[in-house]
Parts: C-alpha cells; structure tokens; sequence
C-alpha cells in the first residue's frame, strides 16, 4: 500500500509545458496504488519525463467511450483501500474532459474524491485575453448541431460575465461567425497552443479576428474568449436586472454587480436600488 489515503486523486496535468505540473501532482502520480488515464500512452510519457516509474501498478484507461466499463474496476479498487489517480490527457480532469461520471459515483459511494489542482487552458487564456475576469462563464465546446448551438448562444448572449469556449481550428471560422450573429461584434481574444512553442493570443473585435483567421487560419488547439455585453443598457433593462439580483443580494451588492454587467456608474445604479429595496 502507498503513503496516500484510500481515495480518487484528480490529477491536473499540463496543457503544454510537461515542466507545468506542480510537485504535489508528481507525488500522487509516484505514489498511488493504481492509475487510471484518459490516454495510458500520454500519462506514461509524462511520467517518463519526470522519472517516475509506473513498476507493477495497474494503469488502465478511461475515456468517454469505455466509462462504463471502467468504472466498476476502479471503483472496486477504492471498495480495496487503494488510492487511485485520474489524469486527463492535459489541463484538469472534468473540466470539458473525461471523469465526472467516475467522481461522482465515487464520492455517491463514501469514496474519498479530492484534487491535486495546477493547469487549465481556460483560465490561461482568461488571464492572456486582456478581458475582464472578475466574472466568467465556462461553456466549454458549443453543441454541434446547429440548431442547438444557436440556443446555447442565444441563452449565453444575455450572462453578464466573461465567456470561454473551447474550440476546434477547422470550426473556428464558422463558430465566430455565428457568435457575431447572435451575440454582436464583441471584444474577444482567440487564444491557441497555450504554452506550447507556437502559443499566440490574437486579440480585436469578433469581426477583426475573423478577417485574420481568413488570412492566416490557426492550427492547434484554441480557446475564445469574448467580452460580455457592453451595449447600453437602458433604465427598464437596468431595473429590470437589479429587480432580480434583490432577490438574493444585498441592495449594495447588487448595485455593484449591475453596474458592471451593464457598465452604467454604480452611484446611480446604487440609488435605484434603494428605491427598488425600500419599494419591496
């Protein structure tokens, strides 16, 4: 048995840089009594690099298609006492990756579910984007389907926050497109292979970025981020917004998130509040 406690580790792993994994996840990678992966061929890779021998420990795969089948075998391995480390191919595991069914049912059967926490390709480009990041919304990669795309847009297009999707190089073009029909030309920045040798962050209005992928298409992966919606609001949509944020917050507390959602100074936002809290 190993130093760790019985339990599911989720291992976060690097999204480019093999040097980015923090010396916490190395030590549950080099002691866990078994391994799970969504890709066995990276995780080993990655534990060549850093000297860590997988010796006669047990690492099976774990991905999306076998989840099912999977699942039972590790989770008789935690009924065993053991500690089981989960990594994702990179950045951390459930976040647009594999692992949140075995998480779940790990922790739905009195499993020990805990986190050695490090790389993310979203808060990455969140943080190289330029945009504001006191409030954001993950969407991940948006439905395939058309029909469904435009509905999460749509549902998307009135969130008072930052938005991060992941996306594909070849669907760049059209999904850009198709966020300035629904959304507007916002600020946005188009952030790919973060990181990696060839990292680049292209930053401009949705309109300008897609003018640059026409000349020079991306390759790699990508991530987008886009500006909520700046358009001015008028006083209707203004009390409209701080009728519900009241319902839940404090009537300074809601002022402050008005305001910035809608970018109307929060002294005159913070006096309809007032009126709306004492109205109540």
């Amino acid at each position: 048995m190993s130093g760790l406690a019985p339990g599911l580790y989720l291992v976060a792993t690097p999204i480019g840089a093999a040097r980015d994994i923090t010396l916490r996840a190395l030590d549950v990678l080099r002691d866990a009594d078994m391994l799970a992966a969504e890709d066995t061929r990276v995780l080993r890779h990655l534990m060549e690099i850093h000297g860590i021998p997988l010796g006669d420990r047990r690492l099976v795969s774990y991905h999306d298609h076998n989840g099912e089948r999977a699942r039972p075998g590790i989770l008789a391995a935690l009924e065993a006492g053991k500690s089981v480390a989960y990594a994702s191919d990179a950045g951390t595991p459930l976040v647009a990756d594999p692992g949140y069914a075995l998480a779940r049912d790990a922790r739905a059967a009195g499993y020990k579910v805990t986190t050695a926490p490090g790389p993310s390709a979203a808060l990455a480009a969140l943080s190289l984007s330029g945009l504001p990041t006191d409030r954001f919304l993950f969407a991940g990669f948006l439905p395939a389907a058309s029909g469904a795309r435009s509905r999460v847009l749509d549902e998307l297009g009135r969130t008072p926050a930052t938005l991060v999707f992941f996306e594909t190089a070849q669907r760049c073009s059209a999904t850009i497109r198709e966020i300035v029909s629904r959304l507007g030309d916002r600020e946005a920045a188009l952030c790919r292979e973060l990181t990696k040798r060839f990292e680049e962050v292209r930053q401009g209005r949705l309109s300008e970025l897609l003018e640059g992928i026409e000349r020079d298409p991306p390759r790699g992966e990508i991530v987008l981020v886009i500006d909520r919606d700046r358009r001015e609001a008028g006083e209707d949509d203004i009390e409209a917004a701080l009728k519900e944020a009241l319902q839940t917050m404090s009537v300074k507390d809601a002022a402050k998130v008005v305001s910035e959602a809608v970018g109307a100074p929060r002294r005159d936002v913070y006096q309809m509040a007032l009126r709306l809290g004492r109205g109540a």
